[in-house]
């Protein structure tokens, strides 16, 4: 974009025109600026840069522990440990003395504890023992609080943080950030080539609704001269001085203006119609173009100013710097890179985890914080794989695969960049030749025309001689102006060309009215015709515009 705002100073010393739409005063620079916040492909390449970065987020974070929280409630609705449940508490045995009441003296009851009491003798204690075996036998011989272990506990709460950190992964997660920044690189490429390319469309645009309206006015002046000699024909009929051959030879010659003019009017209207396409603007809604193609005079301003900044711009478009040759450079580095992930995966991987949990089991209702239990463990494992099938190494294959193509597409984008630059420059060397070659024609033609006018008024010349001048006089106008639409589109072009995708702004079409066929940029209006065609073939020129191409 810096190269697009370098142009603007030079773009603001074009002239301004009178253009045949009213409404919305619309510049080169204010398209471009618009265009940029309409354009679907700038968006889509932005996208692209925020999903570059958000994978560059997701392997960056490898590197990082990575912490979670859970928390869980169950309730059971049935439970295999039902079954203790239901025995209840164990039961004495019969002929086991009863509990005394609570005086203040510590009591273990026989089921829950042996302790003989303090001066039993040797029978009682035996006694003692066999109830307390007795009672155990009841639950297994260990008596188990249920409430703390949570067996067939109706409400389980659990509360737990878990974290790992990957030690050693034998290069893969290196490999995967170093991917995803080649990634990451390639996308703000692709999102600066292609503001680029919006840049050199809305320009071809531009100058192909200015080049339009020049094309219009050049018809209606053709028109306006083909009157005005019907005219005067038709008074020197009236008074005997012409023939009626001649008569009708004017009328003829006015009436072939007409399909011309409308052609050039419906071209116009395409051309308009494109631009508002590029620049959302609605179709009802009128532009006037300020940014005109100026006069002779101004147009020799351009050449020169073109000319000096030639040099400059050819010092930044070398292949290796190209925006497709950058891209695909980064593409291999990406690959290279999936190559040595894919290679990682027979290399141990060492990771350190923990797990810290709560665990409660109330009887009803919420816990309490005295019903919480803790878990927590810390553990290291290694991971290698030991046979899989040939799957790591079909990968480690297709990595290789794709290692290779990206050579070779990245060696065959180069050698495309280099031969592109070259013809961008040879089409920019052309326009300067063929502007320098069309300065001081079309005043030239028109000065030819004037004697031919003045000849013919006078009786000194034919019609035929007229018809002649009008139409090399009409032939040289539309040249210069074409001349310096496909000079600007050209020197933008060339600015543009270290940013811009291959191929763009390549086209064979005609240069000029009666010219050879020659790369330009596309969706331009190319004047048809032959210079070897009759004078009535000649008269009915029109101008075409060639169709979008679908990029």
């Amino acid at each position: 974009m810096k190269r697009i705002t370098n142009l603007l100073g030079f773009l603001a010393m074009l002239p301004v025109t009178a253009q045949a739409q009213q409404g919305r005063q619309l510049s080169l620079d204010e398209a471009l600026r618009m265009a940029e916040s309409q354009s679907e492909a700038v968006r889509i390449a932005q996208a692209g840069v925020h999903r570059a970065r958000g994978l560059q987020m997701q392997a960056r974070s490898q590197y990082l522990p990575q912490v979670g929280a859970s928390l869980t409630y169950s309730r059971t609705l049935a439970s295999q440990f039902e079954a203790l449940a239901d025995a209840g508490p164990p039961q004495p045995p019969p002929g086991t003395p009863p509990v005394p009441p609570d005086d203040g003296t510590t009591y273990y009851s026989p089921c829950t504890r042996y302790l003989a009491a303090a001066g039993e003798t040797d029978a009682q204690r035996l006694t003692s023992l066999e109830t307390f075996a007795r009672c155990s036998a009841g639950t297994g011989g260990f008596p188990i609080d249920f409430s703390k272990v949570g067996f067939g506990s109706k409400n389980q709460y659990q509360l737990g943080i878990e974290g790992s950190l990957s030690l050693y992964s034998g290069g893969r997660v290196q490999a995967q950030n170093r991917s995803a920044a080649a990634n990451r690189t390639a996308a703000d490429i692709e999102l600066v080539s292609q503001r680029a390319r919006l840049a050199l469309d809305i320009t071809e645009a531009y100058f192909d609704a200015v080049l339009a309206d020049r094309l219009v006015a050049i018809a209606e002046s053709s028109l306006a001269q083909s009157e005005s000699v019907l005219g005067q024909t038709r008074l020197a009929r009236q008074v005997g001085n012409q023939s009626e051959f001649e008569l009708l030879r004017a009328q003829v010659t006015r009436d072939n203006q007409m399909p011309a003019l409308l052609q050039r009017r419906t071209d116009r209207d395409l051309a308009y119609a494109r631009l508002k396409q590029m620049l959302n603007v609605p179709a009802s809604e009128g532009v006037s173009l300020s940014t005109g193609l100026g006069s002779e005079a101004e147009l020799v301003q351009v050449a020169r100013t073109t000319t000096g900044a030639t040099t400059t711009a050819e010092a930044d478009t070398n292949s290796a710097a190209r925006a497709p040759v950058r891209q695909l450079n980064e593409a291999l580095r990406a690959q290279q890179e999936e190559l040595r992930i894919a290679r990682s995966s027979w290399i141990p991987t060492v990771s350190l985890s923990t797990q810290y949990g709560r665990v409660a089991f109330p009887s009803s209702g919420l816990p309490d914080l005295s019903n919480f239990l803790t878990n927590w463990t810390v553990s290291i494992s290694a991971s290698v794989p030991l046979y899989t099938g040939g799957r790591t190494r079909g990968q480690a294959m297709v990595a290789e695969a794709a290692v290779r193509e990206a050579e070779a597409r990245y060696e065959q984008v180069r050698e495309a960049a280099s031969l592109d630059a070259q013809q961008a420059h040879a089409l920019l060397a052309q326009a300067q030749a063929a502007l320098a070659a069309s300065q001081g024609t079309s005043q030239q033609a028109s000065r030819a025309y004037n004697i031919a006018e003045v000849r013919y008024r006078e009786g000194l010349s034919t019609q035929v001689e007229l018809n002649d001048s009008r139409l090399l006089l009409q032939q040289a106008s539309a040249n210069a102006a074409l001349a310096v639409r496909n000079l600007q589109v050209a020197r933008m072009r060339v600015a543009l060309l270290r940013d811009l995708p291959l191929g763009v702004g390549m086209i064979t079409i005609p240069l000029s009215i009666g010219g050879p066929a020659t790369p330009v940029a596309p969706n331009r209006i190319a004047p048809q015709g032959n210079a070897a065609t009759t004078t009535q073939a000649r008269s009915s020129a029109s101008t075409t515009i060639v169709p979008p191409q679908d990029r």
